[in-house]
């Protein structure tokens, strides 16, 4: 029993890794090509490439592993019943669950993973490249250069005289105007300064003047900062729980909850369902076993995004013991009948 186990896992193990690398690499395609609209709002180097990418790995991971074991699983079934092999085994006494036993543990370890990956890696993952990209983009708001027109910097109107080679600015002037007064500064040279995600304006070596109906006032100064200019708001959260259970993004959370927990079951809810369809009669059934991979991965999927509208978290429940239901009868009318 030991070797016929190794057999049967090299199999499946086999076809998941041929399986998995091309699934892979498809879904890394659409998502490259998600992160390359950013360059069209920000300018991304490589190596920011690269860190994106990093984050989106276990998102990639999430929805290409599930998918990958029910095919695998599925096909592996295939070749061991056209090849006569899985006839012979029931010929010599050995029932189909010790073949769902065997894909059963491989199911649960994955399940348990993927349940991991979305309900602790992928929060991490999703805050840090909320907060790269927002970064980036305040980081592009910076962007300022000498030129005749001015430049829009918070509530400030700001004209840069000319441009350093040590990334600082000269002959720097900003105007503010309110109802109540009207301020004017100016500065020989000014930079920007990143601060824990917070962009100031740092100006060296100028003077201000302040002008209201009352009072006329000006100032000299060695070094002035402007903070706060333009607001970068980052979230922040200490555990998973805290993530899951905040009100932020509720909705948004919720539909990822729900939508990613019958995701992370679906190899071992799916059992049944490979042994129905990977486990044929080569002499006497023509198979049709990529028409049903693809209408049962439609129909979970389909059924997932559709009903939590109506169910909310009962959803959960409701299709993966509807799932087990319908396909242990499928198992039980095309298997446990046959063979």
């Amino acid at each position: 029993m030991h070797k016929l186990r190794n057999y049967i896992n090299d199999n499946f193990y086999i076809l998941f890794l041929s399986m998995f690398m091309p699934l892979f690499a498809i879904a890394t395609v659409v998502f490259m090509i998600k992160l390359a609209t950013y360059t069209a709002v920000i300018q991304l180097s490589i190596w920011d490439m690269t860190k994106l990418f990093l984050f989106i790995v276990p998102e990639i991971l999430f929805y290409t592993l599930p998918v990958t074991f029910f095919i695998a699983a599925s096909l592996s079934l295939f070749r061991l019943s056209t090849d006569n092999e899985i006839v012979v085994l029931f010929s010599l006494g050995i029932h189909p669950k010790f073949i769902l036993k065997i894909l059963l543990k491989p199911a649960i370890i994955l399940s348990a993973l993927l349940s991991f990956n979305f309900l602790v890696l992928i929060p991490h993952t999703d805050i840090l490249s909320s907060h790269f990209i927002t970064y980036k983009k305040s980081e592009a708001k910076f962007n300022l250069s000498a030129s005749e027109f001015g430049h829009s910097f918070g509530s400030w109107l700001l004209y840069i005289g000319g441009d350093n080679q040590d990334e600082t600015y000269s002959d720097v002037i900003l105007f503010n105007k309110n109802i109540e007064e009207e301020i004017i500064i100016s500065a020989k040279r000014a930079e920007i300064i990143n601060s824990a995600g917070v962009l100031r304006l740092k100006l060296i070596d100028g003077e201000g003047y302040s002008y209201s109906k009352e009072k006329f006032s000006q100032i000299d100064f060695d070094t002035m900062y402007i903070n706060d200019t333009i607001t970068t708001y980052l979230s922040a959260y200490e555990t998973p729980l805290e993530y899951w259970f905040s009100d932020e993004w509720k909705g948004k959370k919720k539909h990822k909850l729900i939508t990613n927990t019958l995701l992370s079951i679906f190899p071992i809810v799916t059992l049944f369902l490979v042994a129905s369809i990977g486990i044929v009669h080569a002499r006497h059934q023509k198979s049709k076993l990529y028409l049903y991979l693809f209408i049962n991965v439609v129909l979970y999927y389909g059924a997932t995004l559709w009903l939590q509208k109506a169910l909310g978290y009962y959803t959960i429940p409701a299709i993966s013991l509807t799932w087990l239901i319908v396909t242990y009868a499928i198992y039980r009318k095309t298997i446990l009948a046959r063979f």
